[in-house]
């Protein structure tokens, strides 16, 4: 980690009387000292920083999820941290997933070229974000709040953390709140229509009536290192894109597509808030914030000094750090992405189209059953002839392998197959356009350049496999 600019030198080894010392001049830590945001990596690393909480005032996913990254590697080994964060619309994918099998491409914000801009990028549009830790697809907006806690591998439990989130909903009304077998946080009830959607489920597999009596309200995800482990998941406060989720998270792709990773399980989901229309207490995504810092605070005997400053930090109007002997707490965002140089690598490369999608597993698409993937299939466009087939191998987001023809003469299809291979071979699929496929397709025409049918026939091939990728239209 490159040095950042130091202001006052801060405690690096034990108390005394009151004062630490240091290598430099002997800093005076009171309960509360004050710390500008420049200082929150080496508020972070500090060895006797063993309670950490911070939400974060930026709305960001990859400076969120980089800032989560960053306390990872670098705070204490035996350090227990909470990081708070509410991120704008976007798609979360887990490390091992596959974004066209996952998510609508097509209904997400095009990112799908180098030349991207990050001023587009931050006003316009769903994201697609591709996290380091492993679990399914899930959905983020402003009424989504996103926790991460960090402690040590050594007395970590997948549901330690969702259970102190549950007791968190508890304080608040929604008393109705647990933790199942799959480290979910689910709400009991026997839902209305109103708020029964589910976030990835298809006509062809619906949620079920006593599903939609266990409501997913919070997903996990974990990544574990030598000495520590991540446990960050989601928690629906108050979504109001809560019965739109599967347009986001329904791939048009997904009949054809064999994947190898790991493949998110379909779950009905809910908002807490319309399980307690009937609360005597209004209820705020801030106040579950603060519920959540409390049970923090008591799950790891926290310092009454830091939850109380965690908990005022989120009316700050800027960042604000404070720290005692062995805490730290307070706001941190945009200013650390600019300011940190391990902070802008992490955002760098998680928006970089080589992280986004190359990073996929090797998967297969198929009109037709294949041996590794013997599922009928739907039926293809009545723009295309009946004899049609289209099978992709891709490894690493590029084509491996391919055989798609038109034509219903065995010898003609395996010569247009060739043909077509030759075209497609090592390209990356995120940067075929429309224009790319029907340019890679015209070999399937061969020498019947006069055939206006036939081109017909492979505009609308081009078309087809253009929008089960979601191809950028030039």
């Amino acid at each position: 980690m490159l040095p950042l600019r130091r202001l006052p030198c801060l405690p690096w080894t034990i108390p005394a009387h009151g004062l630490y010392r240091t290598f430099g001049p002997v800093v005076s830590i009171r309960r509360n000292s004050f710390f500008p945001s420049a200082q929150f990596a080496e508020l972070a690393s500090r060895e006797s920083s063993q309670h950490q909480i911070y939400q974060s005032l930026s709305t960001d996913p990859f400076v969120n999820l980089s800032i989560e990254h960053f306390l990872l590697q670098n705070a204490p080994q035996d350090s227990k941290v909470l990081f708070l964060y509410i991120n704008r619309p976007c798609v979360v994918i887990g490390r091992n997933q596959n974004p066209w099998l996952e998510t609508n491409l097509g209904v997400l914000q095009h990112d799908r070229t180098e030349n991207s801009s990050r001023e587009t990028d931050e006003t316009d549009g769903v994201l697609y974000v591709r996290r380091r830790s492993g679990g399914g697809a899930v959905f983020h907006d402003e009424g989504n709040l996103n926790y991460g806690v960090i402690s040590p591998r050594d007395t970590f439990t997948r549901n330690k953390h969702a259970e102190m989130v549950v007791r968190a909903l508890h304080r608040v009304g929604a008393t109705n709140t647990s933790v199942n077998e799959r480290h979910d946080i689910v709400l009991r009830q026997n839902a209305p229509e109103a708020i029964r959607q589910s976030s990835s489920a298809t006509p062809e597999d619906p949620p079920t009536e006593a599903s939609a009596k266990a409501l997913k309200i919070s997903g996990s995800a974990f990544k574990l290192t030598r000495f520590r482990a991540l446990h960050h998941g989601t928690c629906l406060l108050d979504s109001p894109n809560i019965h739109d989720l599967g347009s986001f998270l329904r791939s048009p792709a997904r009949p054809y597509i064999k994947a190898k990773g790991v493949e998110s399980v379909r779950s009905p989901v809910g908002n807490v808030s319309a399980s307690l229309t009937d609360s005597l207490t209004p209820f705020s995504i801030q106040g579950v914030m603060s519920s959540v810092i409390e049970e923090f605070g008591r799950l790891y005997g926290v310092n009454p000094d830091a939850v109380l400053r965690a908990s005022r930090a989120s009316h700050a109007n800027g960042s604000e750090l404070y720290a005692g002997n062995d805490w730290v707490a307070g706001t941190v965002g945009d200013s650390q992405a600019l300011d940190m140089p391990d902070i802008q690598k992490g955002i760098a490369e998680l928006r970089s189209l080589d992280w986004k999608y190359t990073q996929t597993p090797q998967f297969t698409f198929s009109t037709y059953p294949i041996d590794e993937d013997p599922r009928p299939r739907p039926t293809l466009p009545p723009t295309l002839p009946s004899s049609t087939r289209i099978f992709l191998r891709l490894k690493n987001g590029s084509v491996l392998e391919s055989h798609i023809s038109l034509s219903s003469d065995s010898a003609v299809a395996e010569t247009q197959a060739k043909l077509a291979h030759e075209a497609l071979n090592g390209r990356k699929l995120h940067e075929l356009s429309m224009h790319d496929w029907q340019i890679a397709l015209e070999s399937l025409r061969g020498s019947d350049e006069d055939d206006v049918h036939l081109a017909e026939q492979v505009r609308h091939l081009g078309e087809f496999i253009g929008s089960m990728f979601a191809a950028r239209p030039f």
